[in-house]
């Protein structure tokens, strides 16, 4: 694959949130349908609905949860291995951004109509975001490819 985050900032730019841009660039490989990646993560943008955990953080746990994951009635072993590389994860972005958090990330709250107008008029969005986008595709893929589960 080409770059995980340059594919992922593309998507972003084409206008997906950054949830479903960070899913669309890394769930390709493990035969996600972009029509179902799409549905399932457009109400993580913009941190969880507005302010929560960052939708591009969100899409990476959903991708790294394709590579591995599962763990249903018997599969400890699974969901061990992806909570490991979802705190791997966690632990390079936060190194990367200071936090997880979608309004501590932009800088406001984009949950009250105050945050979400000042994000809005700012481009906070477009012009914050988008390294956010681009830094939680490859951390998730450098993870998946580290363990096994693409190619680097």
């Amino acid at each position: 694959m080409t770059d995980a985050g340059s594919v992922a900032v593309g998507h972003f730019a084409a206008g997906y949130n950054c949830c479903q841009s960070v899913l669309l660039a890394l769930g390709g490989p493990s035969g996600l349908e972009a029509s179902l990646a799409v549905r399932l993560a457009t109400g993580f943008g913009v941190g969880m609905a507005r302010g929560g955990v960052c939708g591009a953080v969100s899409g990476a746990v959903m991708a790294l949860g394709l590579y591995g994951g599962g763990g249903g009635p018997g599969g400890a072993a699974a969901k061990a291995a992806t909570y490991a590389r979802t705190k791997s994860f966690y632990a390079r972005f936060v190194e990367l951004h200071g936090s997880i958090l979608c309004r501590d990330l932009i800088g406001c709250d984009p949950s009250t109509p105050e945050g979400l107008e000042l994000a809005n008029r700012e481009r906070r969005f477009h012009t914050l975001c988008a390294p956010l986008v681009r830094d939680a595709a490859r951390l998730s893929w450098d993870i998946a490819a580290s363990r096994g589960f693409v190619e680097g």
